[in-house]
């Protein structure tokens, strides 16, 4: 057995392909004139379109301008869920020299500040019959033995690091930390900011203007979850399709990207 799991992932039918693309467009974004003197704009405002785009898919869509306006994220649970996913795109980015040396205690960071409250259960994978609140998921909800047992094989991965493509990685921790579920809530916002961390770190994305979450909203709730079951399945067709969806969100987030870089360009944005 490959003492690098990822590679083997990498070599499924159609993920060359979906890297290649990924690849391309990113090459394209960071080459736009813009992004020699604005690229802090275009960083801003990917932060704020991938934060609509993760809340979105979490339950709570609302128009990007709405997103802009809001200061006060206190008052429901979407005004919580929108909250929730700005400060944690907000976060990803402090936390990159962390991850390759301890991803558990990022994702337990990344859970605290999506709640934005202390409590017993925030910041830690869940124990026993706790109940989980993800509404968007509903595969079968593994156990805490099995939660805690697969979380320390993704750390493990992680800090040994790999040689596979950058999508491949941030698409196996996205997938597992939603099939997981670790904790009992705001489990798919901190899959979403882990993807981004993955992506950021590990050079593909430097400045953070490919938000694969506006992407993913992008690409809607149903097409995620049914992508997710590919993941969860465990067959290869099904593990080439989660990533071909994750590689598919990268080149949307990039679109993104390029329309402010260009917005910016005429002066209007």
């Amino acid at each position: 057995m490959s003492s690098d799991p990822l590679v083997v992932l990498g070599s499924l039918p159609g993920v060359a392909e979906s890297v290649e693309s990924v690849r391309k467009a990113v090459d394209r974004v960071y080459g736009h004139r813009v992004m020699r003197r604005r690229s802090h704009a275009v960083t801003s405002e990917a932060a704020l379109r991938g934060a609509r785009g993760s809340a979105a898919l979490a339950g709570a869509d609302w128009a990007l301008e709405e997103v802009r306006r809001r200061s006060d994220f206190s008052v429901g649970d979407e005004d919580r869920t929108v909250g929730a996913a700005l400060r944690l795109t907000a976060e990803a980015g402090q936390l990159l020299s962390i991850w390759r040396q301890s991803p558990l205690r990022v994702l337990a960071r990344l859970h605290l500040v999506a709640a934005g409250v202390q409590g017993d259960t925030v910041g830690r994978p869940r124990l026993g019959a706790e109940p989980v609140d993800e509404p968007l998921v509903e595969l079968p909800l593994p156990s805490a033995e099995e939660v805690a047992g697969r979380l320390e094989g993704l750390s493990q991965m992680i800090i040994a690091g790999s040689s596979a493509p950058a999508l491949v990685t941030a698409s196996v921790v996205h997938g597992e930390l939603l099939a997981l579920r670790p904790f009992g809530s705001y489990n798919g916002l901190v899959a979403r900011a882990a993807e981004r961390i993955v992506l950021i770190g590990s050079g593909l994305d430097p400045k953070s203007i490919c938000p694969a979450e506006a992407g993913h909203g992008e690409l809607g709730r149903a097409a995620y979850v049914a992508a997710l079951d590919g993941y969860a399945s465990g067959t290869p067709e099904g593990m080439a399709a989660w990533i071909a969806h994750c590689g598919e969100a990268v080149v949307l987030g990039v679109r993104e990207s390029t329309a402010v870089c260009e917005a910016l360009q005429r002066g209007a944005a």
